[in-house]
């Protein structure tokens, strides 16, 4: 069928631009001569098999790469990021990520009958190591679904919030990143960095726009001497998935990024570049006592749903969006000139699976970070001082 389409379309055909005709009747010959040899041998052509068989091989690879990478990083060897073409990454963004996460969480929103969730929930608890002594509700046999386990409240106990720091971690999780931004440039793992401008968008919330001769990084840092500072925190499916407010600060206004939901693990941070800046994210944004301050969650594969408890007007992962496009609001009104007031560990927001929460603020010189790059944090635990 599909030689007699190529032969029925003539001059006209997209071959006759590139081909004479004499290596027109050639290639119409070797392909009925490949067609009939492949039918006397029984042989069916399934291109969804060497799809799959391709994709299985290169996965593989890569995984084998990634293997690699660890041992050699386990004996002190620094191996430099090996950064995805620009091919690879528009196949990675052409897999229906979005689709798959609206399907995962329906799925997640299915009530499971009772003698099936302790043995669900186990299997989850063992594979990603899930401590349920920490819950609030510690009977497996009380969520209903997958949904209401991923977003379990914790016992008040469990993540006492530190006083003396003036930032705390907003969440579980592990540091993949943190220090000063430069350059416009902003370190999403060591070495593979994206834009600050692309991340954040365009400056319209501050009043320092009449400034064009500085740089973006500059115009966000509005008291002088002071610097811009960034951290990463990765959420594990298996880690406590709501956040909360790192510090007292007042949120002004909300941008929403529609985009792709690729995964937002380590191993895929370090392999494609700009990758926060290509996934779907909620960036809010707003001033603390040292000035401008910013907090992001960003989306990821199977992590479609972003709720910000105070605006229920959030709608993520919707099945139709513009490529590129963002949308504002403002909490800055006429009767309000504060915006959202947040305090030191209250509860902002939550996602339905794993992700990434980025801290991008304004602080003074003297400011410090506790931290190590790949360590495990918890919500409450110290993040920097000054």
């Amino acid at each position: 069928m599909a030689l007699c389409m190529w032969r029925a379309c003539g001059p006209q055909c997209r071959l006759s631009r590139y081909l004479t005709a004499g290596q027109l009747r050639s290639f119409h010959s070797n392909g009925r001569k490949f067609h009939a040899a492949s039918l006397a041998l029984g042989v069916k052509i399934r291109p969804l098999y060497v799809l799959l068989g391709t994709g299985g091989g290169y996965t593989g690879y890569k995984q084998y790469e990634s293997y690699k990478i660890q041992k050699l990083e386990k004996l002190g060897i620094e191996v430099p990021p090996q950064v995805a073409n620009n091919l690879e990454v528009a196949i990675y963004k052409s897999v229906p990520t979005r689709l798959l996460s609206r399907a995962w969480g329906r799925l997640n929103q299915v009530e499971l009958p009772t003698w099936l969730r302790k043995p669900v929930y186990s299997l989850y608890i063992w594979t990603f190591g899930v401590n349920m002594k920490e819950a609030a509700v510690e009977d497996l046999h009380q969520y209903r679904n997958l949904s209401e386990f991923f977003r379990r409240k914790l016992k008040p106990q469990a993540r006492p919030v530190c006083d003396s720091h003036s930032m705390i971690s907003p969440s579980d999780g592990k540091i993949l990143h943190f220090g000063r931004v430069k350059n416009c440039e902003v370190e999403q793992v060591k070495g593979v960095t994206y834009s600050l401008e692309s991340f954040l968008g365009p400056q319209t919330w501050t009043n320092n726009l009449s400034v064009t001769n500085t740089s973006f990084q500059d115009q966000l840092v509005t008291q002088e001497g002071n610097e811009l500072y960034h951290c990463v925190i990765y959420l594990a499916p298996g880690d406590y998935h709501c956040f909360h407010s790192p510090t007292d600060w007042n949120v002004h206004h909300r941008r929403h990024f529609p985009g792709s939901l690729m995964s937002v693990n380590p191993g895929v941070a370090r392999w494609i570049k700009e990758l926060f800046c290509y996934n779907e994210r909620v960036v809010l944004t707003g001033n603390w006592k040292h000035g401008f301050f910013s907090l992001t969650a960003v989306g990821a594969t199977n992590v479609g749903s972003i709720r910000i408890y105070f605006d229920r007007d959030l709608q993520t992962n919707s099945p139709r969006y513009s490529k590129g496009s963002h949308n504002d609001v403002s909490y800055i009104t006429n009767n309000n000139q504060d915006g959202i007031v947040m305090r030191k560990g209250d509860q902002l927001g939550e996602f339905n699976l794993g992700s990434t929460i980025v801290l991008i603020f304004e602080a003074p010189k003297n400011f410090t970070f506790n931290l190590k790059a790949g360590q495990k944090i918890h919500f409450g635990e110290a993040m920097g001082s000054l």
